[in-house]
């Protein structure tokens, strides 16, 4: 029977928000998402010479680019706060990395020191930015991901505002 038809009127479920499932359903989401296929994508041509020159860093590589390309999906798709954490984080990691080899040099890729403007490079740390900041933005746009404490907070300081 529906709910037209018993009179009565159905509440939609409650969940309680958590990091892994709070639905922000952000369209600027696809902002961090397109960032991140291009960061990912930024490093799959260098996986080979890597690997063989230096075959952590090729690891590493891989590891970002898949990194990337399941974060994009799981923004694209799910929305959830925890993938905008991770953004964040994976993000500035890669651009700690890129600094850290291009000022003081990484083992077995010393030659890197200096070369700041190679294409790929800038590609990538743009796409990295990008992504990084977005992810920032739009996950702290909600207390929601932080749990029931936040709601309760905010609704505290709601209270307090409209008293004053």
């Amino acid at each position: 029977m529906s709910a037209e038809t018993t009179g009565t009127i159905s509440q939609p479920s409650v969940t309680r928000p958590s990091l892994f499932r709070v639905p922000f359903r952000r369209p600027l989401r696809a902002l961090p998402a397109a960032a991140l296929v291009v960061a990912g994508a930024a490093h799959i041509p260098v996986i080979p010479a890597h690997l063989h020159e230096a075959p952590y860093i090729g690891i590493l590589f891989i590891l970002l680019a898949a990194g990337s390309f399941v974060l994009a999906g799981v923004l694209t798709f799910y929305d959830v706060a925890a993938a905008y954490v991770l953004t964040a984080v994976v993000m500035a990691l890669a651009l700690v990395a890129y600094i850290i080899s291009r000022t003081f040099g990484l083992p077995l890729i010393g030659d890197d020191v200096g070369n700041w403007l190679a294409p790929l490079g800038v590609v990538s740390v743009i796409a990295e930015i990008v992504a990084c900041a977005a992810a920032i933005a739009l996950s702290r746009k909600s207390p929601r991901w932080l749990g029931a404490h936040a709601s309760t907070a905010a609704r505290a300081g709601r209270g307090s505002q409209a008293a004053g």
